[in-house]
């Protein structure tokens, strides 16, 4: 059970990075989480997009991903590393698939090593991620504590939106709290 006042921290919800947050590697960035256990946790950063087309590293899965069809940066760790991530346009189809890992109902990891062909009609896109987030143990719970990361529940078009760039302000104005007065936070707090 969590703590009164603690916010719970699971695979498949959000982590909207405070504006304060030191750390470039985090700036304004929003992070679903795939995994949350005792050794840590994992996710990716939805909001970094790059300039490198998923047609150049991976051409067999241009045909799949969805716009802004661009590889992402998932972030700090591994930038070699990559895992795609995958909406499931039928679920059923999606169970039968052993290349699928749900996050949540309708979006998972697809294993890259499968045939984009065979698999394709099962998902209704896919997104590319070069690296990952990642905590060790209590390291995320920590960031949290000091006030780094707010825990917000996912909308289904998160993971896949086409306007990656503003979904930072996206996620903390839909909140109807003071976090949609954060989202006003200017990017240099000197020239206010």
């Amino acid at each position: 059970m969590a703590e009164p006042g603690r916010q719970i921290v699971a695979a498949g919800r959000l982590l909207v990075a405070n504006p304060l947050l030191p750390d470039p590697n985090f700036d304004r960035t929003v992070v679903l989480l795939l995994a949350c256990n005792a050794d840590g946790a994992v996710g990716l950063v939805l909001n970094r997009p790059s300039e490198t087309l998923v047609g150049a590293p991976l051409p067999r899965w241009a045909a799949l991903a969805a716009d802004p069809p661009v590889v992402f940066i998932g972030g700090p760790v591994q930038h070699q590393a990559v895992i795609c991530l995958a909406r499931c346009a039928h679920p059923s189809l999606g169970d039968r698939s052993e290349a699928w890992k749900p996050v949540t109902t309708d979006i998972g990891t697809l294993d890259l090593e499968a045939d984009p062909d065979l698999v394709g009609t099962a998902f209704g896109g896919v997104r590319i991620f070069a690296g990952y987030a990642g905590w060790g143990p209590g390291q995320l719970e920590a960031e949290m504590d000091a006030g780094a990361w707010w825990v917000i529940d996912a909308e289904a078009g998160d993971a896949f939106c086409e306007h990656p760039g503003r979904l930072w302000e996206t996620v903390l104005r839909r909140q109807g709290n003071n976090l949609v007065l954060v989202s006003y936070f200017p990017d240099d707090i000197t020239a206010n």
